[in-house]
């Protein structure tokens, strides 16, 4: 069975200043959204992302005490599609989906995939224009990623 790919906000913004969103569409043909994330996104969705509401309400209400709406509702969606895999760059978001054992990648994962495959011939300069773009990622974690896809 194929994962349902649930992707927050930050992701669909940041690709999309990049003028990369189609990267999503390369790895995964379609991509599942709540309507917490489309309103957070603010445009038109093309037609391979799929807007669908999460049913629980009662914890997507808990999570977003601590958290966005975007990514409140985002991982309540992911629990109910199992399986699943959730794209969600914030920290905490991330470390309250791995409580819950969710599968997870964010944007540098998904540029490091495209990296990997061809579909982007500089992660570096990408990587720098993504921070740029106001990616909030420390130089640290920038610094790793730029090193481990750099030939040894």
């Amino acid at each position: 069975m194929d994962n349902t790919i649930i992707s927050d906000t930050s992701c669909l913004i940041s690709l999309d200043k990049l003028g990369m969103l189609h990267l999503l569409k390369e790895f995964y043909k379609e991509i599942t959204i709540t309507p917490e994330v489309s309103l957070e996104w603010g445009k038109s969705v093309p037609n391979w992302i799929v807007e669908t509401k999460a049913q629980n309400t009662k914890l997507q209400s808990k999570l977003e005490s601590k958290l966005g709406k975007g990514e409140a509702s985002s991982i309540v969606l992911a629990l109910e599609l199992q399986p699943s895999i959730v794209i969600i760059d914030e920290a905490k978001g991330r470390k309250i989906a791995k409580t819950y054992n969710l599968e997870i990648i964010g944007t540098l994962g998904i540029l490091i995939l495209a990296f990997k495959n061809g579909y982007l011939d500089d992660l570096e300069n990408t990587l720098l224009q993504l921070k740029s773009n106001g990616f909030r990622v420390s130089d640290i974690l920038l610094q790793k990623v730029i090193d481990s896809s750099k030939p040894k």
